[in-house]
């Protein structure tokens, strides 16, 4: 008997439920910041002043001293990226990118995705100054796509998730690839080589399994300051950190201690059998399910919201959008976002079906995988993200984040023309493999 994982039978893991529950609800925080941040940058409200402002922290002599979107994007962010670690170690372990088949399809689809819209992007700049901005143009924003999908998407939405959460883990390690290898100058080489021993310690600690939580927070934040000083961007840090920590099923030993040491709390209820049976309970689950307990809505509900708030405000005055309306810049990302990502995951795809590499969903249609497709070009917060990194000229930043916006806004329209049109063609919403009721009138046995 074939054995097939949750996303070949289009289910969801518990865990992976709970992820897009909140990456839903937090695309409104995220959509509403991204207005505030515009209206607040066109009231002439010192948008810019305030985030330029320098907060320093330091010990004795030694100091570090950042503006306050730097300690966004190099700090908070770093959180982000940790929650995405943390999530593609446990969908590799336990979820739906366990197995060949399961993440051949999305990955392929990812690797399109990635791939095109880079290409149509240097198709318009090749030569221009915005040419290393490329990596703009790959990146697919989980969030804003759930969120989007629950509006616009199928009658049975559910399914797709599983595909597009896939496709959107894989996305964002292409995303931190490109922003370790391409977007890195001036390494610090010393620098460089503590955060790479700090990396091997922690390799110790889970090879001895050790997991204690104070000392992998020590380690971690020496280990950012190392990688800022090095030059490398510190979201490698949180990635790294994140796949480090161990995702597993919860274990039957594990289980039957918790429910022997309850039941010896039931029996005799003192605070010192309340704190055995909450810690038993608590290590029956893996350290990766509790770390993303905590961190997720951090991530999604706050630190997310604030990176936006802090970089996606944009002067849309006649100047400057008669600016993008000419620049390649601009153009270049939203021919990306739009066709790029609708061409590249829809023929990374159909190859992974085409040659039996891969499988998703039987449950799915053509119609469904191509508006998700569409969908999979609203890139947001790595977009912005990879913005601050590629670019230091004002105007070209501006073009940057007026093309973000724009290419965004026609991906989800795009995405739900096509839901429109042929998403809902055949698509059936009980899954696969339950068998089928018999004609009425239903009848009890003689």
């Amino acid at each position: 008997m074939a054995i097939t994982t949750l996303a070949e039978r289009g289910e969801l893991s518990r865990a992976a439920r709970t992820f897009l529950r909140t990456e839903s609800g937090s695309a409104v925080l995220l959509l509403a910041a991204a207005v505030i941040a515009l209206v607040w940058a066109n009231l002439d409200l010192g948008y810019e002043e305030f985030w330029h402002l320098e907060f320093r922290i330091g010990v004795g002599d030694q100091d570090l001293a950042l503006d306050l979107r730097h300690w966004v994007n190099d700090g908070l962010m770093v959180l982000f990226f940790f929650s995405v670690g943390l999530e593609i170690s446990r969908e590799t372990t336990l979820g739906e990118l366990r197995g060949a088949r399961a993440i051949a399809a999305p990955a392929l689809a990812a690797l399109g995705g990635l791939t095109v819209p880079a290409a149509l992007f240097l198709l318009f700049n090749f030569d221009g100054p915005a040419a290393g901005a490329w990596g703009i143009a790959i990146s697919t924003d989980t969030a804003v796509v759930i969120g989007v999908l629950a509006l616009v998407g199928p009658r049975c939405p559910d399914q797709l998730r599983v595909f597009l959460l896939a496709l959107a883990i894989v996305d964002d390690i292409g995303a931190v690839g490109a922003i370790a290898l391409f977007y890195t100058d001036d390494v610090d080489v010393v620098a460089l080589l503590t955060a790479v021993g700090l990396f091997v310690a922690l390799l110790a600690l889970r090879f001895v399994n050790f997991w204690r939580t104070p000392i992998y927070v020590l380690i971690g934040v020496v280990m950012w300051l190392a990688v800022l000083t090095s030059g490398v961007h510190p979201s490698v840090v949180g990635v790294v950190l994140g796949l480090l920590v161990n995702a597993y099923a919860p274990r039957l030993r594990d289980m039957a201690r918790a429910q022997v040491v309850g039941s010896s709390f039931l029996l005799d209820p003192s605070p010192a059998r309340a704190l055995a049976a909450q810690s038993a309970v608590s290590e029956a689950v893996s350290p990766n399910e509790r770390l993303q307990l905590r961190i997720q809505p951090w991530s999604s509900y706050v630190i997310v919201p604030v990176f936006v708030l802090a970089n996606a405000g944009v002067q849309l005055t006649g100047p400057s959008l008669l600016a993008a309306a000419t620049s390649p810049l601009t153009w270049g990302i939203i021919v990306g976002l739009t066709v790029g990502k609708l061409i590249g995951v829809t023929a990374g795809t159909w190859v992974a079906l085409r040659t039996g590499l891969g499988t998703v969903p039987d449950t799915l249609r053509w119609g469904q995988l191509v508006g998700g497709a569409g969908l999979a070009g609203i890139g947001f917060t790595v977009a912005l993200f990879i913005t601050e990194l590629a670019l230091t000229d004002e105007e070209l930043i501006n073009d940057a984040k007026i093309g973000i916006l724009t290419g965004s806004i026609l991906a989800a329209l795009i995405g739900w023309l096509i839901f429109r049109v042929a998403g809902e063609r055949g698509g059936q919403c009980a899954p696969s493999g339950l068998p089928v009721l018999p004609p009425r009138p239903w009848r009890p046995p003689a």
